[in-house]
């Protein structure tokens, strides 16, 4: 199955940090790195008062479900040092979001696919639409109309 993570990092070295996350991520089993996105400065949102994050996506392949995909990037964060402390969406070392999981909707405690922001969060969509232009997510439509509306309004 074709599945979308968003890669988010605003504290420390953000390239660096990124790049390992892909690395642990890529080793995992059942999980295979097939295009990363360009990474860009985006803006914090909801919480403004922090470092200017740098975002991008990434997609892979896999053969997990998605909660177990879920429990991947999570791991990944871990181990990278990601705390869950502070204020919501506040500073971190590393964000991974399951983004779009194939044609796949799932909504279960903890775990919503598509990602339920992810319809107004250009820094996300801008990334997916360089991977996959003509990508649907499930339930909105093409990620380059959706895009496009975001940029127009």
């Amino acid at each position: 199955m074709r599945a979308y993570v968003g890669v988010g990092a605003n504290l420390g070295n953000r390239e660096e940090t990124i790049a390992r996350a892909l690395d642990l991520l890529g080793a995992r089993e059942g999980v295979e790195i097939v295009a990363v996105s360009t990474l860009r400065e985006t803006d914090p949102v909801g919480f403004t008062d922090q470092p200017r994050f740098l975002n991008g996506a990434v997609a892979v392949e896999t053969e997990l479900e998605p909660r177990e995909l879920l429990d991947v990037l999570l791991g990944v964060e871990r181990e990278l040092g990601r705390t869950r402390e502070g204020p919501r969406f506040g500073p971190r070392t590393i964000d991974l979001d399951l983004l779009v999981f194939g044609d796949r909707q799932v909504g279960e405690p903890g775990l919503t696919v598509p990602h339920p922001r992810l319809a107004e969060r250009t820094f996300a969509l801008e990334p997916l639409a360089e991977l996959d232009p003509s990508l649907v997510i499930p339930g909105r439509g093409r990620v380059e109309n959706l895009l496009r509306g975001l940029q127009s309004g």
